[in-house]
């Protein structure tokens, strides 16, 4: 290999890293746009269903079967909006107007009362947590800034829900428009395996986006039954937000838990502790784990088996690996974009035998 061949090894490889470089500048700069395409995307693939059905059985054609579902889809967000929004901002009103002082002083009664009844049963929490300095490092400022931020960011929200709406209803009016483009820029002979694997794909997470919602209506649904029971003011949407929660795995619920014990306490914080407030957590309590059974064997179970056709200890390590490589946005990801991977494998290297295993059910 002479002088001239290696200057020109490099000058390609310079040019193939300075290629990738600007791919990757332009990708992050145009990340915004990016996020809304993959949402309308997330939003078509929903109401795919709806369209099929629109355009064969009642003869619908192709554009007026897209307006009717996101007219289907705006009509359901409205309905949202309304819903919660007023909640929300009377929240955010009277939290904005709120005494800090006061709402400092009645969650250190609170504390106070929780050691008092803790101590009583040889429960020492404050040696256990340090409690007082961790108090005392607490800002209440923030719960009222918190709101006003909220409030704050619905301008750039309604743009954002405006693009989406948009984007998703040409990917529902032209579907293999996106097919179409990454055909055409791949190689000849794999755009059949293409076409397949656009096909397997689209249903499958079509099928696991529908299912995803549906888990979510049915935490909704009991999540809310037994926070009206017990009298939890505002008891529907923190019951949404529990259950929308529980779309980042494992994590989610946690974190939705905490949050529906903590809202249950502040909506009863001028209460007796004894007598309201822990009979009410306690409940609470119970009525939320039995969400979670309910979701862990029946919800979670159907989804991943009937949806991406995979069994739940494969499931568990992709998300556990993904969480563990790309925090809380893997673990949300990981699913679908797994199911990914295994259309694409299957479709295009289906003779190795640890794709056959992984993807024997697709």
């Amino acid at each position: 290999m002479n002088s001239n061949e290696i200057s020109k090894g490099i000058l390609k490889a310079i040019g193939v890293m300075i290629g990738i470089a600007t791919l990757v500048y332009v990708l992050y700069a145009l990340r915004t746009i990016l996020l809304y395409m993959i949402i309308a995307a997330v939003v078509a693939l929903i109401g795919r269903p709806i369209v099929l059905f629109l355009k064969t059985k009642l003869r619908f054609r192709n554009s007026a079967a897209a307006i009717f579902t996101m007219a289907l889809f705006v009509f359901i967000i409205i309905g949202l909006f309304k819903l919660f929004i007023p909640l929300v901002v009377e929240q955010g009103e009277n939290l904005s107007l709120l005494n800090v002082g006061e709402l400092e002083s009645a969650i250190f009664a609170q504390y106070s009362e929780l050691v008092s009844y803790l101590g009583n049963r040889n429960i020492d929490l404050t040696a256990s947590l340090d409690g007082s300095r961790l108090f005392s490092k607490i800002d209440f400022n923030i719960i009222p800034n918190l709101f006003n931020a909220v409030v704050s960011g619905f301008g750039s929200l309604s743009i954002g829900m405006l693009s989406v709406i948009f984007i998703a209803f040409f990917f529902l009016k032209d579907s293999d428009l996106v097919e179409r483009i990454l055909i055409t820029a791949a190689p000849t002979q794999w755009e059949d395996g293409f076409r397949t694997s656009f096909s397997k794909i689209k249903n499958l997470l079509s099928r696991y986006f529908i299912g995803v919602i549906f888990q979510i209506f049915i935490l909704l649904v009991f999540y809310a039954a037994v926070l009206l029971i017990l009298g939890v003011k505002n008891a529907v949407v923190i019951a949404f937000l529990c259950a929308l929660l529980n779309i980042i795995p494992y994590v989610g619920p946690m974190i939705a838990g905490v949050l529906m014990i903590a809202l249950t306490m502040i909506s009863n914080i001028e209460a007796d502790f004894n007598s309201v407030i822990l009979p009410k957590v306690l409940w609470v309590a119970v009525g939320f784990m039995a969400g979670q059974l309910i979701d862990n064997f029946f919800s979670q179970p159907f989804i991943f088996s009937k949806s991406v056709k995979s069994h739940p200890l494969e499931i568990f390590i992709v998300i556990l690996a993904s969480g563990l490589l790309f925090g809380i946005l893997g673990m949300i990801v990981a699913v679908p974009a797994y199911t990914v991977v295994k259309v694409i494998l299957k479709t295009f290297i289906s003779q190795n035998k640890i794709v056959q295993g992984l993807t024997k059910d697709l």
